[in-house]
């Protein structure tokens, strides 16, 4: 199926099969294990343990190289446009690929580096994930607008600011409510003490990364009007 769909809109849909594929077979995996309670373990919890470890660690580092490949052939997409029609500096194109990449580092280091071996760099690569993010769906965003009407309809932008804003809304007391736990463990049952705070960071923490996810597929649509042709042509300049 990816295979036929034209353009290079494959790469998107790739990356939006496989990391939304990462999250729920871990999560499976971890449930089905009794490693993890079933309501709203942190993202992370699901993959510290073996088996799901493995399988977390392996899909999550793919699914920042795939994030990271879309990040540059959107990057190629707005330069070519750019050519056509000067909507938005080079610069700002620049500057939203590299924090984008610096959140697909961050998701390697979540990865390679679990929850309960080396939780300081776990955390510190999950904030430069997420926060990262954050920041390049929303520059993101605000290039589509940039864009309209000849590049992006309406409807589109507002879908993408609308993700946008949900992601960073809820990134805020992610970080807020995981900042007041005092304990670092992964099996939470409701009479614990910090499980509210627990449980509200990773209420957001999901929806941090389903927006994301979401934010992502919105790319398909832009991805089918280029070829790997184009693309190529484009570096070699």
């Amino acid at each position: 199926m990816l295979c036929c769909m034209p353009g290079v809109s494959f790469v998107p849909a790739l990356l939006v099969i496989w990391s939304s594929a990462a999250f729920i077979i871990s999560y499976v995996i971890a449930v089905l294990a009794g490693h993890v309670e079933p309501l709203v373990p942190y993202i992370s919890d699901t993959g510290t343990r073996p088996p799901e470890s493995g399988i977390f660690g392996f899909m999550i580092n793919m699914s920042a190289l795939l994030a990271g490949i879309t990040m540059y052939i959107r990057y190629l997409l707005i330069k070519k446009q750019n050519e056509s029609s000067h909507f938005v500096s080079s610069s700002c194109n620049m500057f939203s690929l590299c924090i984008g990449l610096l959140g697909c580092a961050g998701m390697g280091i979540v990865a390679t580096f679990q929850e309960l071996s080396v939780p300081s760099v776990h955390d510190i690569g999950a904030l430069v994930a997420f926060g990262s993010g954050v920041i390049y769906i929303t520059f993101q965003s605000i290039i589509s607008y940039k864009s309209c009407p000849k590049w992006n309809t309406y409807f589109m932008c507002h879908l993408r600011m609308a993700i946008s804003l949900i992601s960073c809304i809820a990134f805020i007391p992610m970080i807020i409510f995981a900042s007041q736990i005092s304990m670092t463990k992964i099996d939470w049952t409701p009479e614990e003490k910090d499980y509210t705070y627990h449980f509200v960071s990773a209420v957001c923490e999901w929806t941090v990364a389903f927006g994301f996810i979401f934010f992502f597929l919105t790319y398909i649509k832009d991805f089918q009007r280029f070829s790997l042709r184009i693309l190529t042509e484009i570096h070699e300049d």
